[in-house]
């Protein structure tokens, strides 16, 4: 009796407490994947980069040619892109990823904001038919919330250069299997073609896997997670399968509008005696008078004993530091200083913010790290803050640090496709 089998879909919720909710819309993304070329604000999407590829929403049996053919027309293949989709067809998806290997791109996970679509949403029909349309658009760039989930991360780890920014997320799961049967043929023929189609199936995954240079614990993971769950990648499993091997990854400068306004960044750094990685924030609020508060915030070392000390200086102006010893938060060090104009001045006008951390051992020794965080867009973020502290000045100050232990946690739920 013939047997006809029509497609592999892998999709995925990103639901409330890791658990498949009722699969019922589709709210947020576009039923075909999307692609097409963006323009920002200077150092958008990086030191130098203001031009990106955006690649979007849900992926459709059809996508994989539709993105050959508008890539090809893309000379420069080091163009970041940025995906943001909740998975779609897995069979499309290696396809992409292998054209993806072979133009060696970079790729990102992020939103992408069309300036033309503020009225209406990201993926009604007009904001779509102007994404369609030939050339750039302008938009904004973030990560907040953005996520590569289900198929889509046979996307990603099919570019040579991958990053996951703290604040967004990568999410995997096993596949779901849908077979279409002519005719009604005896349970077990189905059983029996159910049972190949999966075991192609993961024979294809894992080759996909290897040939991408992904650590096989990836695949692994993925046969562990069933269709109606999800598992988010932690930082320490995006390093460790290949995905995202920096030792330090930060978000942008971002104004965040609560009652009292400020500007972070969040970054991640790997131990050096592990593979465990530390959350960590820093914030500039709203001036008073001729001081601006600059406050820190770090989980805290269980394994040091006594007191710790930072200290950060831009490199545009050695001279000066800001900084002192951190107090304990729960499971943060917090310190909250001020420093002078001059100094936001020089961060301003810097590239990079020099910290370097001290730390008190049991033997009295002190053990000190230093890494650099990058200060592009906190001009743009310093002069949007000023804004709105000006509206502002009445208003409480927002607890600290309220919004640290969930930043880079999973993004809102959305249905299944």
């Amino acid at each position: 009796m013939p047997v006809r089998i029509l497609l592999l879909i892998a999709s995925l919720s990103l639901p409330a407490a890791l658990r498949a909710e009722t699969p019922a819309g589709k709210t947020g993304f576009a039923s075909k994947l999307t692609i097409y070329l963006a323009k920002g604000a200077p150092d958008a999407c990086g030191p130098g980069c203001d031009r990106w590829i955006a690649i979007e929403g849900q992926i459709d049996q059809e996508a994989a040619p539709r993105i050959r053919r508008f890539l090809a027309g893309v000379k420069d293949t080091q163009r970041p892109i940025y995906f943001h989709s909740p998975g779609g067809n897995v069979d499309q998806s290696y396809a992409i990823g292998r054209l993806l290997r072979s133009r060696k791109a970079v790729a990102r996970v992020g939103r992408t904001i069309v300036t033309a679509c503020a009225s209406g949403t990201q993926e009604d029909a007009a904001c779509l038919k102007v994404k369609s349309t030939s050339g750039e658009v302008e938009a904004e760039l973030t990560t907040y919330h953005a996520m590569c989930n289900s198929a889509c991360g046979f996307l990603l780890i099919g570019a040579t250069s991958r990053e996951v920014a703290p604040d967004a997320a990568v999410a995997v799961h096993n596949s779901r299997l849908t077979l279409l049967f002519h005719g009604n043929p005896p349970p077990q023929v189905v059983a029996e073609a159910r049972r190949r189609r999966i075991a192609s199936g993961e024979r294809d995954r894992t080759a996909f896997i290897a040939a991408m240079g992904i650590s096989r614990e990836l695949d692994d993971l993925i046969r562990t997670v069933k269709f109606e769950n999800l598992h988010v990648l932690t930082r320490p499993e995006l390093y460790r399968f290949g995905i995202d091997t920096r030792p330090l990854a930060e978000t942008r400068w971002k104004l965040e509008k609560e009652a009292r306004p400020f500007v972070r960044k969040v970054a991640v750094l790997k131990q050096e005696n592990g593979t465990s990685f530390r959350m960590m924030e820093w914030r500039l609020s709203c001036e008073n008078r001729t001081r601006v508060p600059l406050t820190f915030a770090g989980e805290i070392d269980e394994t040091a004993a006594g007191k710790s000390t930072i200290l950060m200086t831009a490199d545009a102006e050695a001279g000066k530091e800001a900084g002192g010893s951190p107090v304990r938060s729960g499971k943060y060090e917090v310190w909250r200083g001020s420093t002078d104009s001059g100094t936001v001045k020089a961060m301003l006008a810097s590239r990079v913010l020099h910290v370097r951390e001290t730390t008190t051992l049991q033997d009295d020794k002190t053990d000190t790290t230093k890494f650099d965080i990058d200060l592009t867009g906190l001009a743009a973020a310093w002069t949007q803050l000023k804004s709105s502290c000006a509206l502002s000045t009445l208003n409480p100050i927002s607890p600290w640090p309220a919004t640290l232990p969930n930043v880079g946690t999973t993004p809102p739920a959305v249905p299944a496709p």
